[in-house]
């Protein structure tokens, strides 16, 4: 295989591991969207959910950038 090849084919890797990205930013409308929901439904109990919400957008946020440091490595460690 010519490295021309496996450039385009750690190019196409990188690409792919992109859409995890996508996952992030649904997960993370997701979490909020759910949070304002149950907020509007009972305002008392929003203080106390904030922390909890938070929490959610980290972990979700956590795979986007998992996915675009396995897109790093794929672009210019492979």
């Amino acid at each position: 295989m010519g490295p021309d090849l496996i450039q385009m084919g750690a190019y196409i890797g990188a690409g792919l591991a992109c859409t995890g990205m996508g996952g992030a930013a649904i997960g993370v409308g997701h979490v909020v969207g759910n949070y304002l929901s149950g907020a509007l439904r009972n305002p008392s109990a929003a203080a106390g959910q904030t922390a909890t919400m938070f929490i959610g957008i980290a972990f979700s946020e956590a795979l986007g950038i998992f996915s675009f440091l396995v897109a790093l490595l794929l672009m210019f460690a492979v």
